[in-house]
């Protein structure tokens, strides 16, 4: 056959779906920023007396929930912006697709789902808040439509570049993506469409409801979480966590630009309440188009938040409130409405999901996997632990580098390098089963000794099998002088 022949047949392979154009579903992935796992009122209801908000309801959220699935295991490998979206986008690792820190662009030449879902034929869409190249708003690779800005944007009147026109959309920033969206969705479309949202909500710098929002929460209690006062170096925590404690990152700190605790975590949740009131319009705009049930919607965020947990008020760490994530899917022909999902699942599963449902073609050597059987109840050979790594920030250096590994039921962290101090390289254990707020480090308890060498081996053996950086990586001299910008 001849090399032209064999080119146009290899294709329309990569264009060819197992499944009929007309059967493939629309995809709709909502991503917000910095959002607590927690944060939605049908965990905060299931968590009981546990509960930090039982008062704080996301009726729309809870709708994908109760029609939907609920990941409630679901995680990233590294919590922080920039990396984990495009761990998000490529199914990779943070040292495999090279976006360490929030200064870091995309690389252009990196496969993603969007990328290979274009090529399978569908037309793709970004709105909201990209982040990846701190000052670059340039429409990216893979996207047919394009409407986004330079860094985080603010939460009122933004400057968009929407297809190469910049401009300013007057509003508050989660009614104009959201308005912007819909009008996407409403669109005449001939293929099957994929549409990303990103939220800037609940990122802070300073955190600014909508006015609606700005006093709904003013009666209502606001208690701190349990482990607030677990981040003292005499309680068993490495020195640097109570380092941290005045800083920006820390519970002593500016708390985002609101200065009182209360009304943080207030402005915090109202900022999630304009989300969730965006749910519901995207939610009510394809039920309306009749494409409702044929849309994947995905709801989830890039990173973890703490809001006092360990001390601190913000991510990077490796405790749960930083790297556990929100995830919701509502798409009935394979989510089974009301459904909880237990096993583990990561950032960089949906990318490799996405297209093995829209019958894409895979990624190359992706980290990731596909949650496809999960949805229908087959967790057979699914992963038993992951890994985690955070990089030094010479700009932020009130976290180290982190390196961790967590079970079910476990999770070991260690601190290698960091900006040098000998307490950096002290290391965690934590039984998640007896202590799920990780109040008592059990790494110096001898009784505890078998275990803190099985895992620490387990992390390295993870590390190992996908080719990860190592433990004492140098700190990024390129990233040294550039300002911080919250």
């Amino acid at each position: 056959m001849a090399r032209s022949a064999v080119l146009a047949l290899a294709a329309l392979l990569v264009a060819a779906s197992p499944c009929s154009a007309a059967d493939r579903p629309n995809v709709l992935v909502i991503l917000t920023d910095d959002m607590r796992w927690d944060a939605i009122g049908v965990v905060q209801k299931e968590q009981g007396k546990a509960a930090l908000f039982p008062w704080f309801k996301t009726p729309n959220l809870d709708r994908l929930a109760n029609e939907g699935v609920r990941f409630s295991n679901a995680f990233c490998t590294t919590s922080l912006c920039s990396p984990s979206r495009a761990s998000f986008l490529s199914g990779q690792y943070a040292h495999r697709h090279k976006v360490l820190n929030n200064f870091t662009d995309y690389p252009n030449d990196l496969p993603s789902y969007p990328a290979g879902l274009r090529t399978a034929g569908y037309e793709t869409a970004y709105i909201g808040k990209w982040h990846m190249g701190e000052d670059d708003d340039r429409k990216r690779p893979g996207f047919d439509f394009w409407m986004s800005h330079k860094g985080q944007g603010n939460y009122f009147d933004t400057e968009f570049n929407v297809d190469g026109e910049r401009k300013v959309v007057k509003g508050y920033y989660t009614t104009v993506v959201t308005d912007a969206a819909i009008d996407w969705m409403k669109r005449k479309h001939e293929k099957p469409w994929m549409l990303i949202l990103g939220h800037k909500a609940p990122h802070g710098g300073p955190i600014v409801p909508e006015p609606k929002y700005e006093k709904a929460f003013d009666t209502e209690t606001i208690t701190k979480p349990a482990n607030a006062d677990a981040y003292k170096a005499a309680g068993g925590k490495p020195k640097w966590l109570e380092e941290s404690f005045p800083t920006w990152h820390g519970l002593g700190g500016p708390l985002y630009g609101q200065k009182e605790y209360g009304k943080f975590v207030r402005a915090y949740l109202g900022t999630i309440a304009s989300v969730d009131d965006s749910v519901g319009r995207l939610y009510q705009t394809l039920k309306d188009a009749g494409q409702l049930d044929n849309t994947l919607i995905v709801f989830t965020t890039d990173n973890g938040f703490a809001i006092g947990d360990h001390g601190r008020v913000d991510k990077r760490t490796a405790y749960e409130e930083s790297l556990r994530l929100p995830m919701l899917v509502r798409y009935p022909p394979l989510a089974k409405a009301g459904t909880v999902v237990k096993e583990m699942v990561l950032s960089l599963d949906l990318a490799p999901t996405l297209l093995d449902v829209c019958g894409a073609k895979p990624l190359p050597n992706p980290d990731g996997r596909s949650w496809k059987p999960l949805l229908a109840g087959n967790a057979t050979g699914w992963r038993s632990a992951f890994f985690y790594q955070y990089n030094y920030e010479a700009q932020f250096p009130y976290t180290p580098n982190v390196r961790a590994v967590r079970t079910p039921d476990w999770k070991y962290i260690r601190y290698p390098h960091g900006d040098g101090k000998a307490d950096r390289h002290a290391a965690e254990l934590y039984d998640l089963k007896g202590d799920p707020l990780e109040m008592k480090n059990l790494a110096a308890d001898p009784t505890h000794a078998a275990k803190l060498k099985e895992l620490a081996e387990l992390l390295d053996r993870q590390m190992k099998d996908h080719d990860a950086l190592p433990d004492k990586m140098p700190i990024d001299e390129g990233i040294k002088n550039v300002l911080p910008k919250f």
